[in-house]
C-alpha cells in the first residue's frame, strides 16, 4: 500500500475516533499531494519518495510556524501546530543520527572522489537524493562543508 493509500485510511479512521488535530493535519497532507499530482508537468501519481519529500516540507513549515507562534506567546496556536507536526513526522522514516550521517556523507564524498569545498555542489546533488526524508537540507551540507573542509 502506497503512503497516499495510507493517508487516505487514515483519514478515515481519524474521522471515525473523532481525532480533529491529526484529521486536519491528515488533509493537509492529502490537499498539498492533491495539488503536487494535478500540478502542470506532473504524473498522475505520486511516487513514495515525492510524498515524503512533501510531508517532510510541511513538518519543517508546521515547526517554523510553531517556533514562531511560540515566539509571540500565542501557546494555543503553538499547540495546535506542533500537534500537526507530530503528525506529519509519523509518516516521515526516522531521522539519521550524528554517526550515520557522518558515514553516510564520507561514503558519498569517497564515491564521486571529492577533495574540496569546491566539489560541493556534486556531493549535495548525490546526498540530498539518497538522504531525503532521512535528514534535514541543512543538516546535509552542514556535514558536507565540515568534511570536505577538513
Amino acid at each position: 500500500m502506497s503512503i497516499f493509500e495510507t493517508i487516505n485510511e487514515d483519514i478515515k479512521a481519524a474521522m471515525k475516533a473523532r481525532e480533529k488535530e491529526k484529521l486536519e493535519a491528515l488533509r493537509n497532507i492529502k490537499k498539498v499531494m492533491l495539488e503536487a499530482r494535478t500540478s502542470k508537468g506532473a504524473g498522475t501519481e505520486l511516487t513514495d519518495a515525492e510524498v515524503l519529500k512533501i510531508i517532510s516540507k510541511l513538518a519543517k513549515q508546521g515547526t517554523d510556524s510553531a517556533t514562531i507562534y511560540k515566539e509571540q506567546g500565542r501557546q494555543e496556536l503553538y499547540n495546535q501546530e506542533i500537534a500537526q507536526v507530530t503528525v506529519y513526522e509519523s509518516y516521515l522514516p526516522a531521522k539519521m543520527s550524528e554517526e550515520e550521517l557522518t558515514a553516510l556523507v564520507q561514503s558519498i564524498i569517497e564515491k564521486t572522489g571529492a577533495v574540496s569545498i569546491k566539489d560541493m555542489g556534486k556531493v549535495m546533488g548525490i546526498a540530498s537524493k539518497e538522504l531525503a526524508g532521512k535528514a534535514d537540507g541543512k543538516e546535509i551540507a552542514d556535514k558536507v562543508k565540515q568534511l570536505l573542509g577538513e
